[in-house]
């Protein structure tokens, strides 16, 4: 049995990629997109059609609009071979907006729809800023699923819970290196790896204070750079993987155990905690790591999907 396999028995596996030809092989439950992965695709020859085609067929719409249609056609394309939900994620432009994120969130499950898609099979995603939050919550009242990412900090996950989101996608990868970048030459990488990595710290607790609490909000940890920080997560709810490193787990054999239990975080001492608006942008506000890497997230997502447009404009 690879690593692959013996993950899945305890987590729900889910590939983080635009590029839906390479889904068959790993056989993932669901898939993920963002700006960034899309722009990725659609620059590839294998993909530019689908570009072209989405500007000819919407010609003449708003931009937002043509943008959106292609971005749901690739959705299209991985819900043709995953068996589960695609999550698709909202201009993040839109991410300090919370009627303008619900007004996008709808308009892309009626895309879905007009393609004869159920929108229990769709992730509105959204950004996990106190707007995106309130978002999200509107959305889900209105019996639309979300997933929010760019999440960061507990104070985030917490906001999270309490406006019961579906999902929420905790980065691991990027809060681990930001502790690196800001340690420097004193980061000790055997000191802090697998369950002591940052990231991997982060996701622990907030799965162990969901599960204690019982809060119905999925955990997808996210935006992994190794391995090590996915086997050292084996037993969340689920993990969105890149390919690459989804092929190392299927290239290997190495044992691997279940490392979160929801049974046991249930019997954990914990305080449960609550936040307002102002609560949550304080805690926000005192965590530099998630300030920084929150605000760049969404700098970085902004960049790509004006270049997108731009793509589109050109086609």
């Amino acid at each position: 049995m690879t690593q692959l396999d013996s993950l899945k028995q305890f987590t729900t596996v889910v590939a983080d990629t635009g590029d839906f030809k390479q889904l068959g092989v790993f056989l993932p439950t669901d898939a993920t997109t963002n700006p960034s992965l899309i722009l990725k695709a659609v620059q590839k020859p294998d993909y530019a059609p689908l570009l072209a085609e989405a500007v000819a067929k919407y010609k003449g719409r708003p931009l937002d609009e043509v943008c959106d249609r292609l971005i749901v056609r690739f959705g299209c394309e991985i819900l043709s071979i995953v068996p589960g939900r695609v999550s698709t994620e909202v201009d993040a432009r839109l991410s300090f907006d919370t009627a303008a994120t619900v007004a996008r969130g709808k308009r892309l499950i009626e895309m879905y729809a007009s393609e004869g898609i159920a929108k229990e099979r769709i992730l509105i995603k959204v950004a996990s800023t106190w707007e995106g939050i309130q978002a999200a919550a509107e959305l889900e009242r209105a019996g639309i699923r979300t997933n929010l990412t760019l999440l960061f900090s507990f104070a985030q996950a917490v906001a999270c819970g309490q406006a019961k989101v579906q999902l929420i996608s905790p980065f691991v990868g990027r809060i681990y290196d930001w502790y690196k970048k800001t340690a420097g030459a004193a980061w000790v990488e055997a000191d802090m790896a697998e369950a002591k990595d940052p990231g991997v710290v982060s996701v622990t607790q907030i799965y162990n204070y969901y599960k204690r609490f019982g809060i119905q909000t999925e955990v997808m940890g996210a935006s992994f750079r190794n391995v090590g920080q996915i086997t050292a997560l084996a037993g969340c709810d689920l993990l969105t993987i890149s390919p690459d490193l989804l092929a190392l787990l299927a290239a290997s054999d190495a044992p691997l155990a279940r490392a979160l239990d929801a049974q046991a975080a249930q019997a954990m001492d914990l305080e449960e905690v609550t936040l307002d608006e102002a609560g949550f942008r304080f805690a926000l506000n005192q965590d530099a790591m998630a300030t920084e890497k929150l605000a760049e997230g969404i700098r970085g997502f902004v960049t790509d999907a004006i270049k997108l447009d731009k793509l589109l404009l050109a086609a």
